[in-house]
């Protein structure tokens, strides 16, 4: 018997869904970082075995927007329930079941199969679960799962889970695929995580990433190289500044990290041409979004 089918990975921002992904499917699919509202897509991450295929969808934050891109974001999320098999539900141990937590809750399809999961638990202590499990157990979850994705606890359980409720099925993906995403995809967002990591203040919330160039050049001595140019995409002048740093120092380090993080993906040798770009307000801005792909 072959078991196949689509599993939505649903919760408010900063919960640790694209960490629990990258778990399940022992690749890097999604890019991770503190700052919530990391994910601004729906990612399709792929795991393929001998009698069964899940192909997990990661989803943005759900979470009250404040703006064009937030409320995109959110819409999204939400458009994966109907082609879903399963919804896995991820809050966080350190605070509960919160307001924003029930307010998701009460978004979900009723008619489908949904799992709690209860993760950072490695940041509590064990026995402060037990209230959280006993407020979860009045809402509609087939199971209720304690894990720490980051530590990799408890999540053998959740795919057993998963096949235990997948229904049979045929492959949705050739087996080797890992991902729906394309390499452009990917070269941007492992951009834009960089950015994450190394900017604080009001930064991260107003960068965007275009790839406007990919391709294979001859480099010395007629080596292949793959040129990638990037925009790096800001609403302001003064983020632009943050981006670049003194004496260019940030791009610097922006560019090397990313560079290399793209090289172990593509498996070829990287020249990044990083430019910072001032895109006002392209957070509100419907033709802005659609151009940056949102």
């Amino acid at each position: 018997m072959f078991k196949a089918g689509k599993v939505a990975i649903v919760g408010r921002p900063n919960v640790g869904k694209s960490t629990l992904l990258n778990v399940l499917v022992k690749e890097k699919v999604c890019i991770v970082s503190e700052k919530p509202e990391t994910t601004r897509d729906n990612i399709q991450g792929i795991l393929s075995g001998k009698d069964f295929q899940i192909v997990f969808v990661d989803t943005p934050g759900m979470h009250k927007p404040k703006n064009l891109l937030g409320k995109t974001m959110v819409r999204r999320a939400s458009s994966t329930f109907p082609e879903t098999d399963l919804v896995l539900v991820i809050i966080d141990a350190q605070r509960g079941i919160t307001r924003e937590d029930k307010m998701v809750f009460q978004n979900l399809p009723g008619e489908k199969i949904k799992l709690l999961l209860i993760n950072k638990m490695d940041k509590i202590d064990k026995r402060m679960v037990l209230p959280i499990i006993g407020e979860a157990q009045r809402f509609s979850f087939k199971e209720i799962i304690p894990i720490s994705a980051l530590k990799k606890d408890g999540t053998e359980l959740v795919l057993k889970k998963i096949l235990e409720y997948l229904p049979e099925g045929c492959l949705i993906f050739p087996e080797n695929q890992l991902s729906d995403k394309n390499e452009r995809f990917f070269v941007q967002e492992f951009i834009r995580e960089k950015v994450l990591g190394l900017t604080r203040q009001e930064v991260p919330h107003s960068v965007a990433v275009s790839i406007e160039e990919m391709k294979e050049k001859k480099g010395r001595k007629d080596n292949l190289i793959y040129y990638i140019r990037a925009h790096i995409y800001v609403e302001k002048d003064s983020q632009k500044s943050i981006i670049i740093g003194k004496k260019g120092q940030m791009l610097k380090k922006i560019g090397e990290s990313s560079r290399e993080e793209i090289e172990n993906f593509l498996k070829k040798k990287v020249f990044l041409d990083l430019w910072v770009k001032v895109y006002e307000n392209w957070r509100k801005d419907p033709s802005a979004l659609k151009n940056l792909g949102y």
